[in-house]
């Protein structure tokens, strides 16, 4: 640099420069809130990804946690237990679709027909009480589809809905391959000394969705194969097809036990006044073993979430972000609570720490401990 282009001491700050603590901390503020914004507008447009993400990084979940329970019986590299865990999972779809695929289109059809013929009835008998007025024109299955609205628009057509889900699939594994790998990015992005709290939190939060995914498998389990044997056993038409989605909607608590009630009691009557009634007994018997055993112990396990809190995180995710957003609600909902747990018991903990003495300030913090009310943490060999 020559010394014609050397600043000098004549020279005054350009207005670039802000040296004003006051405009420091207003800046700082408007971009604050500019940030908060932009994350707002950034959610509603990136709403279907976003989703996408949280499906795959809930489905790693299951085949971390599938991966760990095989690593307790069978001691072998992680990576050839999560391959066994992805194949049997995959082979168990298979094996579904291939030997029970056609019984189950064929029931299907016959699941369309008879709840179109049911709700027919149940519109003649509301006309017959005077619910409905004579000659009133009410399509039950359209304002049920028309009700729906943008739960069904991220999987509007088939494609759609095997893009998403392959998609899920994809990043699912890729986060289980190697979970810690993206624990790291993520704390990367963090101060030096919020990282450990964050691993802290990550760790805890990873531990209670493993179990909460347990114990939603395993009421799917038992929801679907008690409901075909009861239903089986009590000569109800449809059993397979009834217990398959009984199964599958268990996944979705509250929302998912109503439909699956309302089928099953729909095609129980339509085999007769008997059948109907055993449906509704076996509905009965079987939300209260899962209602009553397994999702108590679940909660126990990991975190107690209300029903209502539940029902309405499933109301809002569902209006804001499709049939994901309705379908990954329990989840993300479990995800948030057992944070702020964390984060407050971080902070009692450090409130209570008491202050080190003069001199002291080269020992080891102990750092917060948890309460003895929290689920115990994982051993180290899990994580």
């Amino acid at each position: 640099m020559s010394k014609a282009a050397r600043p000098t001491a004549a020279e005054q700050p350009g207005p670039t420069e802000i040296h004003d603590p006051r405009m420091v901390a207003e800046v700082k503020r408007a971009a604050i809130w500019l940030g908060m914004a932009l994350a707002i507008v950034g959610v509603i447009v990136l709403a279907q990804p976003i989703m996408l993400i949280i499906g795959g990084l809930v489905f790693a979940v299951i085949l971390d946690g599938g991966t760990r329970l095989l690593g307790r019986v069978l001691p072998i590299g992680r990576g050839w237990r999560l391959a066994i865990v992805t194949l049997a999972g995959f082979g168990f779809i298979g094996w579904v679709v291939y030997y029970a695929g056609t019984t189950l289109a064929a029931q299907a059809e016959a699941l369309q027909a008879v709840i179109t013929q049911q709700s027919e009835k149940l519109i003649e008998w509301a006309r017959s009480m005077g619910f409905i007025k004579q000659g009133e024109r009410f399509d039950l299955m359209g304002q049920v589809l028309g009700g729906a609205g943008r739960l069904t628009s991220a999987v509007s057509t088939a494609i759609g809905a095997v893009t998403s889900l392959l998609m899920i699939v994809v990043i699912g594994i890729f986060v289980a391959v190697e979970p810690k790998l993206y624990d790291r990015g993520v704390a990367w992005m963090l101060p030096m000394e919020h990282r450990a709290r964050f691993y802290d939190i990550s760790d805890r939060v990873g531990y209670t969705l493993r179990r909460l995914m347990a114990g939603r498998l395993l009421g799917m389990f038992v929801e679907g194969v008690g409901t075909w044997l009861l239903l089986w056993l009590a000569g109800v038409p449809m059993a397979a097809l009834l217990g398959l989605l009984t199964g599958l909607l268990a996944f979705i608590p509250n929302i998912g036990a109503v439909v699956s009630g309302v089928l099953m009691v729909a095609v129980g009557f339509s085999a007769g006044s008997e059948q109907g009634f055993y449906a509704i007994a076996i509905y009965f018997i079987v939300q209260n073993v899962d209602g009553y055993l397994i999702m108590p112990y679940v909660a126990r396990k990991t975190v107690d979430l209300a029903p209502a809190l539940v029902l309405a995180a499933q109301l809002i995710f569902g209006a804001l972000f499709g049939i994901l957003g309705l379908f990954l609600a329990d989840p993300i909902v479990a995800a948030i609570k057992t944070t702020l747990q964390e984060l407050s018991a971080g902070k009692k903990a450090a409130g209570k720490r008491p202050s080190l003495p003069a001199g002291a300030g080269a020992e080891a913090d102990p750092g917060p401990e948890r309460p003895s009310s929290a689920p115990r943490r994982a051993p180290a060999g899990e994580r």
